[in-house]
């Protein structure tokens, strides 16, 4: 049985500092790697990745809207197994995707070479890229926006600026308070008696959803407790943003937000979105 220590449970069940990690990210743990892949390629689920369909259709839009094509140069930041880098290359453009994920990068390289696809994986933490005036589009899509903590998210606008050729685009997505106002969990907890999503053994979960409305920011802190191992704790952080705050941030990083929307397969905006597509220009004469 394993000895869990209800001191540091009762600790863990105040609310955090603002972006303080936990032991480990979700998205690097090597005991993740497996589940965190499986499920970005699931495709009947809107979790770790959008449903091929979605990102088919998202890719259609964005080719479209920017009028990319063969030829083009697009990095994907956060590429994961690749989905998005490998509906790009179909469509010609030439493709650079980066993730931290060993057991991503390896999967999308492994299909990409299945099927004759020319992409560039890189496995790299994407907040220390460094190119210069290479790109014509750089994604950064599934909210990952809204994990970074102020200083990174800003050091990374930096980054982006300088990699993107002067009138190239930045398309992100962020989600918005609204959406977290209906899908948040305050507190639940769960014990599997065989494998399950976090662990390949019986484990218990115990969820809790911390919220900083003051900042737009929360929290969804995972416990995990193996019967014969330490407890481990992952913090998923989400800062949320309106339409405003998402467009002084990118003016404030000098670029100029070109349009809003509901998503990125063009939906309008809408008054009370859960979620922000934005398309975004490094301006052509900088």
């Amino acid at each position: 049985m394993a000895n869990i220590d209800l001191r540091l449970l009762a600790e863990l069940c105040e609310a955090p500092p603002i972006f303080e990690p936990g032991d480990s990210s979700i998205w690097t743990d090597p005991r993740m790697g497996t589940s965190m892949l499986e499920t970005h390629i699931d495709p009947h689920v809107d979790l770790a990745s959008r449903r091929p369909e979605t990102i088919a259709a998202t890719v259609d839009w964005i080719s479209g809207h920017l009028a990319l094509g063969p030829g083009s140069s697009v990095l994907d930041l956060g590429c994961g197994p690749g989905l998005y880098c490998r509906e790009l290359a179909i469509r010609g453009m030439a493709v650079t995707g980066v993730d931290f994920s060993e057991r991503s990068v390896a999967y999308a390289r492994e299909q990409a070479a299945a099927e004759g696809l020319r992409i560039e994986y890189v496995r790299q933490n994407y907040l220390e890229i460094d190119y210069h005036e290479q790109f014509d589009a750089i994604l950064l899509i599934f909210g990952d926006f809204c994990v970074l903590p102020d200083d990174d998210r800003d050091a990374l606008l930096a980054k982006i600026r300088r990699a993107l050729r002067p009138g190239g685009a930045f398309v992100l997505d962020v989600t918005t308070r609204q959406l977290r106002a209906r899908h948040s969990t305050a507190e639940a907890w769960s014990a599997h008696s065989e494998s399950g999503f976090w662990r390949p053994k019986p484990h218990l979960v115990l969820q809790k959803t911390f919220d900083y409305p003051g900042r737009g920011v929360t929290l969804e802190q995972f416990i995990i407790v193996e019967g014969d191992g330490p407890m481990a704790v992952y913090r998923v952080w989400s800062h949320d943003y309106s339409p405003d705050e998402i467009s002084s941030v990118l003016a404030g990083a000098g670029f100029e937000v070109e349009s809003l929307w509901g998503d990125l397969i063009g939906t309008p905006l809408s008054e009370e979105p859960d979620w922000i597509g934005v398309v975004a220009r490094r301006p052509a004469l900088s």
